[in-house]
């Protein structure tokens, strides 16, 4: 799997506009359609490789944004998308499109994942890396964590739904949490038909710093998953 994830790597990155970075995050070519995806990933399970690059070429732009969402400020942004891709074919290569997932919320995992298994790798004193372990800090000069800026656009209603039924979760945000803390998930994480928002954005509209909105959400999740077990 190792050779053929660098093949494909140079195959990818052969053409010019491929080797700009996320600020041209528009240069790659649009996502697919949720039909000609499902197409193409039934078309991989029968070995075609043309549906394997597609599938890769067409999802490139979904690493750029997360290098350029979440990673802002690393060194080597180059470097993150060459791991955010190798994350991403893994990701096409383990897909099961009968499971119900959203390709683009499992790519999304995998390719995060093995962006942090980049960072864990850097690590000189310690073999581990906790998610609470500060990474850069905030313009208030406050610790950023790994948890704080995992990406989160639709996921907890996935994650709930496994669990129990949505009913269930929105009778435990009313009855066990505060005014302040309902407020921030029901942001943070989009429901109620809602888009999700950022911490840095959460903050904005509630005139609050972004590490109280940090501290908030973290307990409130507490709070939540306690109910919800």
């Amino acid at each position: 799997m190792f050779f053929s994830i660098i093949s494909t790597l140079s195959a990818i990155f052969k053409f010019p506009f491929l080797r700009l970075f996320a600020s041209f995050e528009s240069s790659y070519p649009p996502p697919l359609s949720k039909e000609e995806e499902e197409k193409l990933f039934l078309l991989l399970k029968k070995g075609d490789a043309a549906a394997r690059d597609k599938l890769i070429l067409h999802n490139m732009r979904l690493v750029a944004h997360i290098v350029k969402k979440h990673y802002l400020s690393a060194e080597n942004q180059e470097d993150l998308i060459s791991i955010g891709t190798i994350g991403l074919i893994k990701a096409i290569d383990t897909f099961d499109i009968t499971n119900g997932a959203r390709f683009a919320t499992y790519a999304s995992r995998c390719l995060q994942n093995e962006i942090l298994m980049h960072f864990r790798a850097q690590k000189k004193q310690s073999l581990e890396v906790s998610i609470n372990d500060a990474i850069d800090t905030d313009k208030d000069g406050n610790p950023l964590t790994y948890m704080d800026i995992i990406a989160v656009d639709d996921t907890i209603a996935d994650d709930l739904d496994k669990k129990m039924r949505i009913a269930k979760a929105m009778e435990a945000l009313k009855a066990k949490l505060s005014e302040r803390e309902r407020t921030i998930i029901i942001l943070r994480y989009g429901l109620c038909d809602r888009k999700p928002l950022t911490q840095k954005e959460v903050a904005k509209r509630l005139c609050i710093s972004r590490s109280y909105v940090s501290r908030i959400e973290k307990t409130a999740l507490s709070v939540l998953a306690q109910s919800l077990t």
